[in-house]
């Protein structure tokens, strides 16, 4: 598609109105659970007592924050050790591309979001972005073995740029300002993903919320965060594209 840039960068086209920032793990798409296998992987030998780790979520948390809890679950004595958590990240990136071309490997992208990124895309005043906890080669990875391009989310914000989920909103605006004149904040943001994190997110710039069904928690457990919108999917595109720019 024309005017596509990589992830992050500025492609300097117009005036936009609308931030749209895309969580990537259980919204826009399943990996069938190559990143909590590469991530284990890549905690080989630095794990003493894995039994401690296995209730530990991965959703809605930043890779280096999952990292760090899997590291003192299982008593490391360093666990927030930025030297080992980039170490431990760099291996986990490079496992995490082995998981997604073994054979047999299907990835899934969610109901609807082909349609939904397409007609959001399509829109003049629209800026595409990701906020997502994972790395930005983590991101790449996985969304390309899903067939999205990641050329797609002119702007970004990811595990890699802070360990606070709370922290990455702000950085995708900041990010958004050539495509805006200025800094986008509150309405002019929207956060779509499927997770408590995600809404609790957007509280950083005042953003709406769209919360979806589609990866561990309920349309109940979501709509009890006080999200703006909740959907159990968005295979209903038109209701879901009307929720995202209202």
């Amino acid at each position: 598609m024309r005017g596509r840039k990589r992830i992050g960068t500025s492609s300097g086209q117009g005036v936009k109105r609308k931030l749209v920032l895309f969580d990537i793990d259980g919204t826009l798409l399943l990996s069938a659970g190559a990143g909590r296998r590469a991530i284990f992987a890549a905690l080989a030998g630095l794990l003493s007592d894995t039994p401690a780790t296995a209730g530990i979520r991965f959703d809605g948390k930043t890779d280096p924050q999952i990292v760090t809890e899997l590291l003192a679950a299982a008593g490391h004595p360093s666990p927030s050790s930025p030297e080992l958590i980039r170490e431990v990240l760099e291996r986990y990136v490079g496992r995490l591309e082995a998981e997604l071309v073994v054979s047999g490997h299907h990835s899934r992208v969610m109901p609807g979001i082909p349609e939904l990124l397409d007609r959001l895309e399509a829109d003049s005043g629209v800026l595409l972005g990701l906020v997502t906890g994972n790395v930005a080669p983590g991101a790449r990875l996985k969304l390309t073995r899903a067939g999205i391009a990641p050329e797609r989310f002119v702007v970004g914000a990811f595990g890699s740029d802070h360990h606070s989920r709370g922290e990455l909103p702000p950085i995708a605006a900041r990010r958004a300002e050539p495509h805006f004149g200025r800094v986008p904040g509150g309405s002019e943001v929207v956060i779509i993903g499927d997770t408590p994190a995600d809404v609790r997110c957007a509280e950083a710039i005042g953003a709406r919320t769209v919360a979806v069904a589609t990866g561990g928690y309920t349309v109940a457990e979501l709509a009890a965060t006080g999200a703006d919108r909740v959907f159990a999917d968005f295979s209903g595109v038109d209701e879901a594209l009307e929720a995202i720019l209202s």
